[in-house]
């Protein structure tokens, strides 16, 4: 029997890499995650006091440790491994009504996506166009035409400085955001409609210049806006490639209806290694670092730079405040019905394997503070995912459809789902539930996109309307 007058237990704290912080420590078990947080901002030396969540054995600790002992039997003989988790120290509010439902589109809304500072717009539709949207005043500002078919995937530069849209014909254009209009005629290269675009991040080359694009073809190709023609093109593909990633280490990640996927170095073009596993179709790819790629310098704060280099400086910064020591992580969601876990940098062989999904696995994405992975699948659930291991940590079930895609809330607390059931619907990471159900569109719902200031949600599909969505 125990002798119940033993009030200490031995704990050892950890980041969620694994990395111990200090020595072992007798921490009174009356202690709860108020009083290891102030343990934790002291050993780390923080002048501003963070907010830490605690986690033992992958569950997060929310009373004191003598609750969570007794109720768990845990032995106090042992060392307690417990693993901190830096929060974000801005909360964005769960989106709860409609603000807007502007109608413009003739045909069906395909993707949607806000400027990286949040304050724009865009949206490619069935009916050829891309729009851009004015969001003070929740009306349409320009109609971007020129595409003789569906624009099927649009992607801002980092910087915000450009947008380029893919059709289902093949040809890309480059749009200035500020007018509307078209920079320069279409880049015409790939034979087969556009399935991927990704940008140069900022922090590697200031102004942005330079995208990638992946195609139906089975060729990526790197474009250059101010050659305005394709300077590379990546071949190796047996099939058609289906997403594609400019990571933060400047590697192009491209996956493929060939099962694999490739790695590329971006001054050449060669072909650096190659990532194979899956049983069937890569659909969807998603970096660890994807979200500090995608705003480059803008942050929560909402702070403008001056010059191309200011911001090449800052989002230097950003990204390896963010990497950390740890290595760029990759995820690939399959036909196959699972998904892997890959550190590219440091292995061609996946890090695990992460299964449970009953169908295929639609979309694919990182928390912007990279602790977690969401996963959208054809089964009806979302499923969440440790960033860090791959472990399997809770799905959510609501969706009445097939879930087609993802999105975060940029302080990685809040999780978006849009579905052919007509719904969007937002979970909270901490308590595993449904936060908020949002009806409202007449049809299936197959593009949303969380704006990266956390203010507002934009969702589009087949009834055509576009949908604002505010706190």
């Amino acid at each position: 029997m125990e002798d119940e007058t033993v009030n200490n237990v031995m704990c050892q704290f950890t980041d969620p890499e694994g990395t111990t912080l200090g020595a072992p420590l007798y921490l009174p078990q009356n202690a709860g995650p108020h009083q290891l947080q102030q343990i934790v901002n002291k050993l780390l030396n923080n002048e501003e006091k963070l907010p830490y969540a605690f986690y033992i054995s992958d569950q997060e600790l929310a009373v004191p440790l003598e609750t969570y002992l007794h109720k768990n039997k845990v032995s106090v003989e042992k060392v307690l491994a417990i693993v901190y988790q830096p929060q974000a120290i801005f909360r964005i509010r769960p989106v709860n009504r409609c603000s807007a439902s502007i109608a413009g589109h003739a045909e069906a809304v395909l993707s949607v996506a806000f400027s990286p500072d949040g304050r724009q717009l865009a949206s490619g539709s069935g009916d050829t166009t891309v729009r851009l949207w004015d969001l003070n005043t929740q009306t349409p500002m320009f109609t971007c035409t020129g595409h003789k078919n569906w624009v099927l995937c649009i992607a801002w530069s980092p910087d915000g400085k450009h947008l380029v849209s893919g059709s289902k014909a093949g040809e890309l254009q480059c749009w200035d955001p500020q007018t509307g209009k078209p920079s320069g005629n279409p880049l015409m290269g790939h034979k087969k409609w556009i399935t991927g675009i990704s940008w140069e991040p900022v922090h590697l080359n200031a102004p942005c210049r330079r995208f990638v694009s992946a195609s139906k073809d089975g060729d990526a190709r790197i474009w250059d806006i101010s050659l305005r023609k394709s300077v590379i093109c990546l071949s190796g593909h047996t099939l058609a490639i289906t997403c594609v990633k400019w990571g933060g280490d400047g590697v192009i990640y491209t996956g493929s209806q060939d099962c694999t996927i490739k790695m590329w170095e971006t001054s050449q073009g060669k072909l650096i290694r190659e990532l194979k596993g899956h049983g069937h179709w890569v659909n969807s790819l998603a970096l660890s670092t994807e979200y500090v790629l995608r705003t480059g310098a803008f942050d929560h704060t909402g702070k403008t730079h001056s010059s191309p280099e200011e911001m090449k400086k800052v989002a230097l910064e950003r990204y390896n405040k963010m990497k950390g020591n740890a290595p760029e992580r990759l995820v690939s969601g399959s036909d196959d019905f699972t998904m892997f876990l890959w550190e590219p940098a440091v292995s061609k062989h996946p890090k695990t394997r992460m299964t449970g999904h009953q169908q295929l696995v639609n979309h694919v994405y990182f928390s912007p503070d990279g602790n977690w992975v969401a996963s959208a699948s054809f089964d009806k659930s979302v499923k969440l995912w440790n960033g860090i291991t791959g472990k399997f940590v809770a799905a959510f079930r609501g969706h009445v459809g097939p879930v087609y895609q993802i999105s975060w809330s940029a302080d990685s607390r809040l999780l978006l789902s849009g579905s052919k059931d007509s719904t969007l619907k937002i979970w909270d990471i901490r308590t595993l539930k449904l936060k908020q159900d949002l009806p409202g569109h007449a049809d299936e719902v197959f593009a949303v996109d969380w704006s990266p200031d956390g203010e507002k949600v934009a969702s589009g599909g087949k009834d055509r309307v576009l949908k604002l969505w505010m706190g």
